[in-house]
Order: C-alpha cells, then sequence, then structure tokens
C-alpha cells in the first residue's frame, strides 16, 4: 500500500479564493453561490445556509469538514481527490441539480472502514494508529450526525483504495 497523502485544505480554500475573485465576488456572494447550488432543496428544508465564515476559516484550520467540502468542491467542479497531492485513484463527484445536495454516507464509510479493519485483522486503536487519528474518531463515524474532517475522510478512501465518490450520493432528504 502505498502512503496515505493528505488532503491539501488550504489549495482547496486558494481554488475557491481564485474563483472567487475570477468572478469578481464577495464572500458572501461565493457563499450564497454556493448554497443556492441546491435552491430548491433549501426551499423545502429551510436548512440555515453555509456561512462566509465557514469558507475563509478554512485558510485558518486548515481542514473543513467533509459534508462542507463537497459544497466547495461542487461550485468548483473538482473531485476530492484532485486536492491530495499524489493521488492515486481519483473519480468525479455525482452531477446534483438544484433539488439535491451531495453528502457523504458516513455509514457506508463506517462499514467500509470496519469490513477492511476486520479482514486485515487490526484493532481500532492499530487502525488509527496507520490512519493518523484517534481510535474515537474511527468508530464514532457510524454515529457521526454530520461530518467528519475532510482530512481523515480522504486518508480513508486512500486506505480503502476506494475514490471519494464511493461514499457520496445524491441527498434529496
Amino acid at each position: 500500500m502505498t502512503a496515505l497523502r493528505e488532503f491539501d485544505a488550504r489549495a482547496l480554500y486558494d481554488a475557491m479564493n481564485a474563483e472567487r475573485s475570477a468572478r469578481g465576488m464577495s464572500w458572501r456572494q461565493v457563499a450564497d453561490a454556493i448554497w443556492e447550488q441546491s435552491v430548491e432543496l433549501n426551499a423545502r428544508r429551510r436548512d440555515h445556509p453555509i456561512s462566509p465564515s465557514t469558507l475563509t476559516g478554512i485558510a485558518k484550520r486548515h481542514d473543513t469538514t467533509c459534508q462542507h467540502a463537497l459544497f466547495i468542491l461542487r461550485w468548483l467542479g473538482r473531485s476530492a481527490e484532485s486536492f491530495v497531492p499524489g493521488a492515486v485513484i481519483d473519480a468525479p463527484l455525482p452531477v446534483a441539480g438544484p433539488d439535491r445536495r451531495l453528502r457523504w454516507s458516513l455509514v457506508a464509510l463506517h462499514e467500509a472502514v470496519d469490513d477492511r479493519r476486520r479482514e486485515r485483522g487490526l484493532t481500532w486503536v492499530q487502525l488509527a494508529r496507520e490512519l493518523r487519528c484517534g481510535p474515537s474518531q474511527l468508530t464514532g463515524i457510524k454515529t457521526a450526525r454530520y461530518a467528519i474532517s475532510m482530512r481523515l475522510a480522504m486518508r480513508i478512501t486512500q486506505w480503502l483504495e476506494q475514490p471519494a465518490s464511493t461514499f457520496v450520493y445524491l441527498a434529496e432528504w
């Protein structure tokens, strides 16, 4: 197995900022445009929109949640792996209309991790060491209500030797 490479959240931010500048948009306008990608779904769900500070905070945190990353990747028209330097596997994300939103299936991700972990005879502690995280971060994926770190999600998909798109679906609730 090849070494697990890091998702470059700073590169994601830089790509988003470059697109923002090219379109002459403010961060508020970017947040609105990203949110409006699912305008029909948003009207039905009445969710709270993505905030500009969620977007600009990526530069400071050098990470984002896996769910927020999907909003941005969709807006940029890029795959998750395009922000993993030297990624071996790459696949486009599903195409969503205004009535859908891209979402990670954390249940499917957890099931795949647990299956592979058992196949390899690893404990959660051993696997956590390989994935450079805490064991509870892995076992908690099953019950995560909203999201996990995008950096961890991408280390996991690499360890599973699957593209991120395997675990992304078109949500309509």
